[in-house]
């Protein structure tokens, strides 16, 4: 069982902290009140620094130490000890770690700028910019003016989590932070409590894991889990003391024998046994849904060598004494964990025909397996800065930093809380692309996210995939050892907003969303320019988009594709963009009944009948357009209609049949009317929207004969919705997608012909 290095006082806390769990479900739910620890002293502090790092700069602890101490002064803590006490219990957190000065001087610092006095200015006044810029990555964000609790801590936790990409002692510092906030959990209020642990479940204990910092996630988890579910703690607790009893002799024996054959061939090895901790158990029985009988990997053994050779001549050793369970072999030596764990792990049929679960490693491996980043000596000469060492040796923090780039482009502070829970919680499986590269992903990853997880423009383009050589859908989950080949296509420009939902990395749906935003805006910005050209062309001005970029400070706009967008958009008129390039410009318009008006558009009620004599008119395409076009919500419109487009500020352009009732409602509002032309290659029909109102016979089959009529004709049908209007009819509203005005006629030629139908008319929305 991997316990966090404690001094003697708080391994005893912690002791009678389980052992009261261990006992009645009501009993585990009620705090736990331990004996107040002694403080820890200036001199304290500076030995347990000079015992790793007889270099350390002693003045500058003992100033600390003093600054903190005043800084706080009265200030007390839930529990009623001084708050001080605090900090210094962080300090001492980081001590075991082994960490440098700075480290440490801001770990005694850390709560002064948000809670106290104290100023930045002042701090790096005093202590130095390297340690200012430490305290204020731990400061939490105040005033905010955000509407809800989880906002604000995804705001926080942004500001926290591009701090740790600049240093990662500041990870280190809160980490530590939050343990002892943890131990100490049972003097906060239930409410603030629950919030607290549910947090540190979600985010702090998985950051630690991400790190590698095995022994600091175990500890955060199981004091999460105890306040969380004290009666389920409770239970594991006892059942894991009753098997330690059982099991006492066994465990000892399989430790004799396994250290007797290793050293029979040669092998010098430590090995320790361990038990599971009771959270990680928990899970798995959810997971699985097992019971505690059924796990067999609740005790395990762990095999210490002195080297990568030794560690595979064990495993040889190992598995040629014992029979070897199948399935359960995993090298995370030749094929390390993304947070730079390093192990074998096996499991056999041992002594007793008990299964033994295996880690084999070297001794390196195991202190960066229990420690994570921490394992890096920090304190070292000669090392350079703690974020330049790991930008070189740790995987893990490397992983970080291009997490943190990625979940900073998040649009909003919750949606950047869900995907940084989503990095940080999950399991990973290995996959590999043809021609060898190893890519990690979280558990039930698909095919979209490993597509956005080689590259951003394979993920946009991909269009299909081969999973061992097989075609698979892009939404196949993954498994471990899976051979991925994703097909692309240039033809697709961005990828179906509907991945969003499917994808499961933050990276891809991030991706996902920025690509759908950037296509959309694109859309817009060709519809405005289109529309801002053919005015120029009307008004016989000169348009250039370097006269353009001079006038954008008069349109607010840092570019000309936002000035394009937003004319697309409606928010903008394609007349304000004339004005700003030409002063002087002002063209009189004939309004929609005659009027003379001084409008940005000219307005055409009839289309004409050769397109190609209406240059000026935007063309109109199907319902898969490359502009963001809708057609009138009630009816549609299709080619042969004659047709106006309305434009709606922020949504694009509408188009409404010139008959159509609804253009009634934007008779005062004429700079809205924009003159559209049907642009239909007949070589590649497209379908457009149109809507029927059918008086059927209230009789078995006529429902049938209708759609057996508009599919016999090549119409598709989108909606039907039904309402009776007498006891022998019902209407049908139908909506249609059909080729043209020709196609709809004879589909509402054949349904009049049909004895079943008594009516049929078009709705001109």
């Amino acid at each position: 069982m991997a316990y966090w290095r404690r001094n003697p006082g708080q391994m005893q806390a912690a002791t009678e902290s389980v052992a009261v769990a261990a006992g009645p479900a009501s009993a585990a739910a009620k705090p736990v009140k331990s004996p107040r620890p002694r403080m820890m002293r200036q001199y304290d502090l500076v030995e347990r620094v000079r015992s790793y790092n007889p270099d350390t700069d002693e003045d500058l602890l003992n100033r600390a130490y003093v600054y903190a101490m005043k800084a706080h002064g009265t200030q007390t803590r839930a529990s009623g000890d001084p708050y001080f006490s605090h900090p210094l219990e962080v300090a001492a957190i980081l001590t075991d770690l082994k960490l440098d000065d700075a480290t440490i001087v801001a770990a005694l610092l850390h709560d002064t700028i948000e809670d106290t006095e104290a100023t930045r200015a002042e701090i790096d006044q005093t202590f130095g910019h390297e340690i200012g810029a430490l305290v204020e990555g731990l400061t939490k964000l105040k005033r905010l003016e955000l509407v809800s609790r989880e906002a604000k801590q995804a705001e926080n936790l942004r500001k926290l989590l591009l701090a740790i990409a600049d240093d990662v002692r500041v990870l280190l510092i809160k980490l530590a932070d939050r343990l002892h906030n943890m131990r100490t959990l049972e003097f906060v209020p239930p409410t603030s409590r629950r919030r607290i642990a549910e947090e540190t479940l979600d985010i702090y204990a998985p950051l630690a894991g991400r790190m590698g910092m095995q022994e600091m996630r175990e500890e955060l988890e199981d004091l999460s889990f105890r306040t969380l579910d004290p009666e389920a703690y409770a239970v594991v607790m006892q059942r894991l003391d009753s098997l330690a009893d059982r099991n006492r002799n066994l465990i000892g024996e399989i430790e004799s024998q396994l250290s007797k054959n290793l050293q029979k061939n040669g092998v010098a090895a430590d090995v320790f046994g361990r038990r599971k901790q009771p959270f990680s158990i928990w899970t798995k029985m959810e997971r699985k849904s097992v019971g505690f009988e059924q796990l067999s990997d609740i005790f395990g053994f762990r095999v210490v060598m002195s080297d990568v050779e030794a560690c595979y001549r064990a495993l040889g050793v190992v598995h040629t004494t014992w029979p070897v369970v199948p399935g359960r072999f995993k090298d995370y030596i030749s094929t390390p964990k993304q947070n730079d764990y390093r192990s074998i792990h096996t499991t056999v049929i041992g002594p007793g025909n008990q299964r033994v679960e295996l880690q084999i490693r070297t001794r390196e491996m195991d202190q960066i397996a229990e420690l994570g980043i921490a394992a890096h000596a920090f304190y070292k000469d000669g090392v350079g800065s703690p974020t330049e060492l790991l930008k070189r040796e740790s995987n893990a923090f490397a992983w970080l930093r291009h997490t943190i780039g990625i979940l900073s482009e998040s649009a909003n502070p919750e949606e950047f809380l869900e995907h940084t829970k989503l990095e940080l919680f999950h399991d990973q499986v290995f996959c590999f692309t043809p021609k060898g590269k190893l890519i990690a992903l979280p558990r039930q990853a698909n095919v979209i996210d490993f597509a956005y997880a080689v590259h951003t423009d394979v993920g946009n383009s991909a269009v299909g995939c081969k999973i061992n050589g097989k075609f698979a859908p892009l939404s196949s989950e993954l498994q471990n050892g899976d051979e991925v080949e994703v097909l692309t296509s240039e033809a697709q420009a961005a990828p179906p907003s509907a991945w969003e939902s499917l994808a499961v990395t933050g990276k891809a749906r991030a991706a996902i969303r920025r690509a759908t935003r950037t296509a959309v805006r694109d859309q817009y910005a060709g519809l405005g320019r289109r529309i801002v050209e053919r005015l120029f062309v009307r008004a016989k001005i000169e348009y250039a988009d370097d006269k353009l970029k001079g006038a954008l400070p008069r349109l607010a706009r840092a570019s000309i594709d936002d000035v394009m967008a937003s004319v697309g958009r409606g928010e903008m008129k394609a007349s304000d963009v004339a004005r700003a390039m030409y002063p002087d410009y002002k063209e009189e318009r004939i309004g929609r009944f005659g009027a003379k008006k001084s409008l940005a558009v000219k307005l055409k009620l009839k289309s004409p009948a050769d397109p190609a004599r209406s240059p000026n008119a935007i063309p109109i395409r199907g319902i898969n357009s490359d502009l963001p076009v809708k057609f009138a919500p009630n009816g549609g419109a299709v080619p042969g209609d004659r047709i106006v487009g309305i434009v709606s500020p922020g949504e694009g352009i509408t188009i409404y049949p010139i008959q159509s009732p609804a253009l009634k409602d934007f008779e005062e509002e004429p700079e809205r009317w924009l003159d559209v032309r049907w642009d239909v290659d007949e070589s590649t029909p497209q379908r457009f929207p149109a809507r029927i109102l059918v008086d059927n016979v209230n009789e078995p089959g006529s429902l049938a004969q209708v759609a057996t009529v508009i599919a016999e004709h090549d119409g598709n049908i989108d909606n039907i919705s039904m309402s009776r209007r007498s006891p022998d009819f019902t209407e049908l509203t139908i909506d249609l997608e059909v080729y043209d005005l020709k196609h709809l006629s004879a589909i509402i030629a054949q349904l009049r012909a049909k004895a079943v139908v008594a009516r049929v008319e078009r709705v001109n929305g």
